[in-house]
């Protein structure tokens, strides 16, 4: 059995896959992929027609897009199971994922993370608009979600799940920045949630 993650080391959806990888405790290779890079190989653009990051490919079976991998990886492979029992929690795993991707990632990532923490650790110049756009559309976000977690050890009850993996790693890119640190102290169950799963190993280990 070979897994195959093809994945470029600061996408914070290669880092969920990855924490789910190593929450699942399944070995995998790493190839490294720039989603930016003008010479893109035509071997990968067979993979991902649309030449993003993550895939995996698991012997023969090739998958993109992280929710479908993720999940793939936790009913295909031995527990522990990261998708919780009831329908309910279930359903609440899923729309936070949901909030995450369609509503949290541009802000919170591609705006305040990539602004205020990556572009300058690169050398690379920093759009304080971009900053002031992301940290003026956070509240409404977190609001949301500060309205959803539990006050259980994780943000759907007892288990760590699919949406812990999934909202953590863009909390943590979030929380990289001053701003974004300082604001999630407003928001008390979110808050308490990222206080009690950010020194998860899983999370550590899987921080670029």
């Amino acid at each position: 059995m070979t897994l195959e993650l093809f994945n470029y080391p600061y996408s914070v959806y290669g880092r969920i896959v990855r924490i789910v990888l190593d929450e699942k405790k399944l070995s995998y290779d790493v190839r490294e992929i720039n989603p930016f890079a003008a010479d893109m190989p035509e071997s990968y653009r067979a993979i991902h027609p649309f030449a993003r990051v993550p895939a995996l490919r698991h012997d023969e079976f090739t998958l993109y897009e992280t929710s479908a991998i993720t999940a793939y990886l936790d009913e295909r492979f031995e527990p522990p199971s990261l998708q919780p029992a009831t329908s309910d929690e279930r359903g609440r795993m899923r729309q936070i994922i949901a909030i995450a991707d369609n509503y949290a990632y541009i802000p919170l990532v591609r705006q305040v993370f990539a602004h205020r923490v990556f572009r300058p650790a690169f050398g690379e110049t920093a759009d304080e608009a971009e900053v002031r756009g992301g940290l003026d559309a956070a509240p409404r976000i977190l609001r949301a979600l500060d309205d959803l977690v539990t006050a259980d050890a994780y943000a759907t009850g007892p288990i760590f799940s699919l949406a812990d993996a999934h909202l953590g790693a863009m909390m943590d890119y979030f929380t990289m920045a001053q701003e974004g640190a300082e604001m999630l102290t407003r928001y008390p169950n979110l808050n308490g949630w990222w206080a009690r799963i950010k020194s998860r190993p899983s999370l550590l280990l899987t921080r670029p």
